[in-house]
C-alpha cells in the first residue's frame, strides 16, 4: 500500500494553499524581511521606498497571507485591495525598477521559501502579475479615483483564482 500513501501525501500536499506551504504568516514575514533588507540597500529601489517604515513589512506580510489563501486580515484591518492600490499612486515606478524588484524578490524566494519549484514559480508568477499592476497604478497621481478594484485577489499554485 506504499503507493497509495504516496498518492495521498501528494494530494494532501497539492491541496495546501500557498499560505500553508510557505509556513503561514511567519514564512511570509521572513520573506518580506529578507526582501526589504535588499530593497532598502538597492540604489535603484531605495528611492521608491523613501517613506518605508517597519509597519510596511507587517502590512505586506498580512497582504500576502490573504492573497495566498490565509486569513483576510488585510481586507478586515487595512482597507483591502483599494488601499493597497492607492498606496502605489504617484510613485512613478519604471519598468527598470519593476524588473529589479523582481530580481531581488527571486533571490529572497530562493533563500526563504521551501525548495518546491511549483510553489516558488507560483509565488513569482503572482509577483510578476502584481508588480505590473503596481507599475501601471503608480503612473496615476495621488488622489486619483481608481474606481472599485474588486476584492483582494486570491492566488493559488495554478495562478489567479476567479
Amino acid at each position: 500500500m506504499q503507493g497509495n500513501n504516496e498518492i495521498e501525501d501528494h494530494m494532501t500536499e497539492h491541496a495546501k494553499t500557498i499560505y500553508e506551504s510557505v509556513g503561514g504568516i511567519d514564512g511570509l514575514r521572513r520573506l518580506s524581511n529578507t526582501f526589504y533588507e535588499a530593497v532598502l540597500a538597492d540604489p535603484l529601489l531605495a528611492p521608491v521606498f523613501a517613506a518605508f517604515t517597519a509597519a510596511h513589512i507587517e502590512h505586506i506580510s498580512i497582504w500576502l497571507s490573504e492573497v495566498f489563501g490565509g486569513p483576510a486580515r488585510y481586507t478586515a484591518e487595512l482597507g483591502g485591495h483599494q488601499a493597497l492600490l492607492r498606496s502605489h499612486l504617484g510613485l512613478s515606478i519604471t519598468e527598470e525598477q519593476r524588473t529589479r524588484w523582481m530580481e531581488l524578490m527571486a533571490v529572497a524566494v530562493a533563500q526563504e521559501l521551501p525548495e518546491n519549484e511549483q510553489l516558488r514559480r507560483a509565488v513569482m508568477d503572482y509577483f510578476d502579475w502584481g508588480t505590473r499592476i503596481a507599475r501601471d497604478v503608480s503612473a496615476e497621481p495621488v488622489g486619483q479615483d481608481l474606481g472599485v478594484p474588486g476584492p483582494t485577489p486570491r492566488w493559488g499554485l495554478d495562478g489567479l483564482k476567479e
